[in-house]
């Protein structure tokens, strides 16, 4: 079957790598409208494609005419749902092979989401797998309110296409998996950075940043009284405290060290160490919210209340690549980190949540009290620290 010149000109493109689109999106936006320039009737091209990462499966992406390509996140909750179990997606990615359903007069082959397709007066539909050279399945879908739907020239025209289409999709999804892996591990700042090529030993910057450490109290006693699996869900619900609110409030979580947490704030042109202390203290407000949450599940299962304290401190930083010839660590590391681990030790002796060093509490705005001065181990002089006023 003749392929028509303007098909072959979309295919070319897609296989020299759709140059001038870096996105999946901008992909979908050149693509549909010249299908249709082609001749090709698609009035809704749909998307999923899988990636790895912690909470989401993968993305939905839809286009239609007029319109920029839309991103929806599919998360494990969604991918296991009844709608998406008995789903044209699904069913393509357990077969791996073409599923087409024309609307016009049918049951919409059974699929619910077919059926509002033909309520809103689509008339075909096919989907087509994508199969990546990983071994994994994705889909691509198109849907036309053409009446009689689409032509077997048609069909033909989408199925030449998309070949091409998975090789792209595949590269993009691979650099999207990378950042997503880099970003769970390291954190979203530092894996941009590492993709960007910062990955040769020594590879730091000083950075200015308002440091966060934070540390669980009496980790010693739990960890000789349950089992390691018991330990980690401990940790995992200990950090969902913390790691959501720093976040929230523009903080980047380096490391976790044992029950320790490491993070920072950065100070730039756009926010001074003012404004991230402020965000600091917020996002501890809100960890320890969470952990008053987190105390009362426990509690109604029987467990006993976990306990943390927070430093706050401002600095410089050397912020980069550490370690040995073939196993580096993406992380910041300086004085002003370990006078910050040091006051987060006073937080236990003192009974206090929050204690915040002079040096960052001189240039902030929010009230805070004075708690005295304090030898820190390892610092020479004495620090006077402060707590926020309740």
């Amino acid at each position: 079957m003749a392929i028509s010149p303007r098909v072959q000109e979309l295919f070319d493109w897609l296989v020299d790598g759709a140059p001038g689109a870096s996105t999946p999106m901008a992909v979908l936006d050149r693509m549909n409208p010249s299908l249709l320039e082609a001749g090709i009737p698609v009035d809704r091209v749909v998307a999923l494609v899988r990636t790895l990462h912690p909470h989401v499966v993968g993305r939905r992406f839809t286009w239609e005419p007029g319109e920029k390509t839309k991103v929806a996140e599919a998360t494990w909750a969604m991918v296991t749902s009844p709608m998406f179990v008995n789903s044209p997606f699904n069913k393509v990615t357990q077969t791996r092979q073409e599923l087409r359903v024309r609307l016009e007069g049918t049951d919409a082959g059974g699929f619910d989401d077919l059926k509002e397709l033909e309520a809103k007066g689509f008339t075909d539909y096919v989907a087509m797998p994508m199969l990546f050279m990983s071994g994994t399945t994705h889909v691509i879908s198109a849907a036309t309110r053409r009446p009689g739907g689409f032509t077997d020239e048609h069909l033909e025209a989408l199925r030449y296409v998309s070949r091409p289409l998975a090789r792209v999709g595949e590269i993009l999804a691979m650099i999207r998996t990378a950042a997503n892996v880099l970003g769970a591990y390291v954190g979203r700042d530092a894996g941009e950075r590492i993709l960007k090529g910062q990955i040769q030993r020594g590879d730091t910057e000083s950075i200015h940043a308002v440091i966060w450490f934070s540390d669980l109290r009496g980790f010693t006693v739990l960890s000789g009284e349950r089992t390691p699996t018991q330990i980690i869900g401990v940790l995992n619900e200990f950090f969902d405290c913390q790691v959501p609110a720093i976040e929230k409030h523009g903080g980047e979580v380096l490391k976790f060290i044992g029950d320790g947490l490491l993070a920072i704030f950065p100070i730039d042109g756009k926010r001074d160490a003012a404004e991230q202390g402020k965000q600091a203290l917020l996002a501890a407000q809100e960890a320890f919210t969470a952990l008053d949450a987190l105390n009362g599940t426990r509690a109604a299962r029987g467990d006993g209340k976990l306990a943390f304290g927070v430093a706050l401190h401002e600095g410089e930083v050397a912020y980069g690549n550490i370690g040995g010839a073939n196993r580096l660590d993406f992380t910041a590391i300086g004085p002003a980190v370990n006078v910050a681990s040091r006051i987060e030790g006073l937080t236990g002796k003192l009974g206090k949540q929050v204690l915040v060093s002079e040096q960052l509490a001189k240039q902030m705005t929010v009230t805070l009290s004075s708690v005295g001065e304090f030898e820190l181990k390892g610092v020479s002089a004495k620090h006077a620290v402060y707590e926020p006023t309740r």
